[in-house]
């Protein structure tokens, strides 16, 4: 291999490897954040008897892998069709070793699906975050022959068919709608305000409580549960936010409610580690 030739290999695995690090670095971010409201955090287990955070730093860990070689794949395949094939095959791949690494107990799926796409896509994508978007939608709309078409339906897709509300699916294919106009205005204006990043992280998870159809919510309480998680996380932000008083307050009886519901909003948590992400790939970008 001529020198320029290797230089360049370098330079992509380089590239895949630092996507593949920031991912796995968002998820463990997203955990260790307290006081996620009934979430895993490091009080506690909030909703869950199945997991705690030791249990979700194991599985970000053994995901960085899998991440680094769906960049890898955006880098190094041209047609769309396949790098579609491709990353479908590898979040497979990733989700079995999830499985593998807790036990059975699904602690990534979703992030698998929402931090994969955007790996892949800021693999590509020029440096702007509105074409960061763009390319994921493009990458999530289009379909992946290969996967299993008599796998049995998640408990998100189950529940999003129940209820006829969109799903992680859609929010991908959307284009991450609730980041772009929710997650990461809050997180970068709470961070204006003058409130610590612990505050600011907490701010932009109660804004995408406020509107997402979290599937995780509506499978463990129904449309009752889904309205105390964005009517509470509403509230929190009115009353100022966590940085207040009043809002600690109104945090504090959130968590109480959706505790009594055994309500846990995993689809949020998956979509702010995905605004972790996003805000640290463009950090410099925004300054």
């Amino acid at each position: 291999m001529m020198l320029t030739e290797k230089r360049y290999s370098d330079a992509l695995e380089s590239q895949a490897a630092y996507l593949g690090e920031m991912a796995t670095w968002a998820l463990e971010q997203e955990a260790r954040l307290s006081p996620k409201p009934a979430l895993v955090d490091s009080r506690g287990d909030g909703a869950h008897s199945d997991m705690n955070l030791a249990l979700m730093l194991s599985s970000a860990r053994c995901l960085e892998p899998w991440f680094t070689r769906m960049a890898k794949a955006a880098l190094t395949l041209e047609c769309d069709f396949e790098l579609r094939q491709s990353i479908g095959q590898l979040g497979r791949e990733a989700e079995a070793e999830m499985l593998s690494v807790t036990g059975g107990i699904n602690t990534h799926r979703g992030a698998i699906w929402a931090l994969g796409l955007l790996v892949t896509a800021a693999a590509t994508a020029s440096d702007c975050e509105a074409d960061l978007f763009d390319r994921t939608a493009q990458l999530a709309r289009l379909d992946d022959p290969a996967a299993p078409r008599a796998k049995a339906p998640s408990n998100g897709e189950r529940v999003a068919r129940e209820f006829r509300l969109p799903g992680a699916r859609e929010q991908a294919q959307q284009g991450f709608p609730h980041l772009r106009q929710l997650s990461l205005p809050t997180l970068r204006q709470s961070r204006s305000n003058g409130d610590v990043e612990s505050v600011a992280r907490l701010n932009a998870l109660l804004s995408i409580m406020t509107a997402l159809t979290d599937t995780c919510v509506l499978s463990r309480a129904g449309l009752a549960g889904l309205d105390a998680m964005q009517q509470g996380a509403a509230a929190v932000l009115e009353a100022g936010g966590c940085g207040s008083f009043a809002g600690r307050r109104a945090l504090a009886q959130l968590e109480a409610r959706l505790l009594h519901l055994n309500a846990s909003a995993g689809g949020a948590a998956d979509l702010l580690a995905a605004t972790l992400l996003v805000d640290r790939l463009f950090a410099d970008a925004i300054q």
